[in-house]
């Protein structure tokens, strides 16, 4: 989950107060600049994490990865998904699963933030360059 958190310390109060107690509870904040707060615990046994930053959602570079997923698994058909989850199911987490897929070179999560950049025409060459289901 991501979230808009201007004030790191009172988002960091009302996770551990909301969220402490589920299982595998754990918390930290980044040490860049804006200090983003982290909280990851489960419930029921499915992991959960929450994101907390001071940018609003829709500038957040999770925010932008997950629109740039959509559109390409939308450009890509059940092609691209099927290689996305069998990537997943092996162990990758979403962005380096992307990236193995698509044959991006380098740190998976800025190259999906550069496709983020791409109009759909741009995402649909990147998809047939790359040899990829759906492309």
């Amino acid at each position: 989950m991501l979230c808009h958190a201007p004030d790191a310390e009172a988002f960091a109060a009302a996770l551990w107060e909301a969220f402490g107690h589920f299982a595998h509870f754990a918390m930290w904040q980044w040490q860049k600049a804006d200090r983003p707060v982290i909280a990851a615990f489960s419930v029921a046994g499915v992991p959960f994490e929450v994101f907390g930053q001071a940018l609003p959602v829709e500038r957040q570079h999770g925010w932008r990865h997950f629109a740039v997923e959509a559109r390409l698994l939308r450009l890509g058909g059940a092609g691209l998904r099927e290689a996305v989850m069998a990537a997943r199911r092996a162990g990758a987490k979403t962005e380096p699963a992307f990236a193995e897929v698509l044959g991006l070179e380098g740190d998976a999560y800025q190259a999906m933030l550069d496709l983020g950049e791409k109009n759909d025409t741009g995402l649909v060459e990147v998809l047939k360059r790359r040899g990829s289901p759906g492309g």
